[in-house]
C-alpha cells in the first residue's frame, strides 16, 4: 500500500497541466527557474507535484510581484508563481472548469473556452445600434480587492471536489514576495498573473455583477471581459 494517496489525483493530469503550461510561457517566479529550466527534469518535478499533490502536502511557494507599467503612468502589480506552482494550480483549473463554466453568463467573455475580447467587442457594436447609450465600467484595483469569504462561499456552491479546496484555499494565503526577498502577508485579492486567477475572478464577479445584474437591471444587456463592462442602455437618465 506504499502507493496509496489522500486525493485521487492522475499522473496524465499533471502532464497535461504542464503542456498548458508551456504554451502560456511566462516568466520565472522566486526559485528563478524558467519553463525551459523546469523542463530539463520534467520526469522528476512532476512528479514531485503530483506526489505532494495526491498526499495533501503540497505548500505553494511565494508569488513573485512585480509591477508593469500602465497606459496611463501607473503601475500594474503582477504576481508570478514559479513554474511548478503554475502547473500545480492548472491541475486545479482543469479539475473546477467543467463544474463552473456551464453556470457563467452568457455575455461573460473573458478566461473562457472559445471566448475572446474580440467577441464581446462585436456583441457590443451589434447591441450599440439598438441602444445609443453606454455605460462603461472598470472596477479599480479588483484583482487586488477580492474578499476571500465571498469567493469561498461562492466556490463552495460549485466545487465538490475537497483536494480542489483545500489547494484554492492555501493559494489565497501565499505571500508575496519582494525584490529584496520581503515577504508581503495578503488578506484578499487574487494575483494577478497567476493561472488560477482568472476563474476565481470570474466566479467572484459571476455573483457580484452577472446575477446581481439579472435580479436587479434584468432589462439592461451588458458585455464584459474580466472586470471591464459595458452595459447599453436607452438614455443618459
Amino acid at each position: 500500500m506504499k502507493d496509496a494517496k489522500s486525493f485521487d489525483i492522475s499522473r496524465q493530469l499533471v502532464m497535461e497541466a504542464f503542456k498548458r503550461v508551456k504554451v502560456g510561457r511566462g516568466a520565472a517566479g522566486v526559485d528563478n527557474i524558467s519553463i525551459a529550466d523546469f523542463e530539463g527534469n520534467l520526469k522528476g518535478n512532476l512528479y514531485k507535484i503530483w506526489n505532494r499533490m495526491s498526499s495533501g502536502s503540497y505548500l505553494p511557494p511565494a508569488v513573485k510581484l512585480v509591477e508593469i507599467p500602465k497606459s496611463n503612468g501607473g503601475k500594474r502589480p503582477l504576481g508570478i508563481p514559479t513554474v511548478g506552482d503554475r502547473v500545480a494550480q492548472m491541475v486545479v483549473v482543469m479539475t473546477i472548469e467543467p463544474d463552473i463554466e456551464p453556470y457563467f453568463h452568457e455575455d461573460s467573455y473573458a478566461y473562457r473556452p472559445n471566448r475572446s475580447a474580440l467577441d464581446a467587442v462585436r456583441k457590443a457594436k451589434e447591441r450599440s445600434y439598438t441602444f445609443h447609450w453606454v455605460l462603461d465600467l472598470d472596477i479599480k484595483g479588483f484583482f487586488d480587492n477580492i474578499d476571500h469569504e465571498l469567493l469561498i462561499k461562492a466556490l463552495e456552491r460549485h466545487v465538490k471536489c475537497k483536494w480542489a479546496m483545500i489547494y484554492i484555499k492555501r493559494w489565497l494565503s501565499v505571500p508575496y514576495q519582494l525584490k529584496d526577498g520581503t515577504q508581503v502577508e495578503r488578506a484578499k485579492g487574487v494575483p494577478q498573473g497567476s493561472v488560477i486567477g482568472p476563474i476565481l475572478a470570474n466566479l467572484f464577479l459571476h455573483y457580484v455583477f452577472d446575477e446581481w445584474m439579472k435580479r436587479n437591471h434584468s432589462n439592461i444587456s451588458f458585455e464584459r471581459y474580466a472586470d471591464d463592462t459595458i452595459c447599453h442602455c436607452v438614455s443618459l437618465k
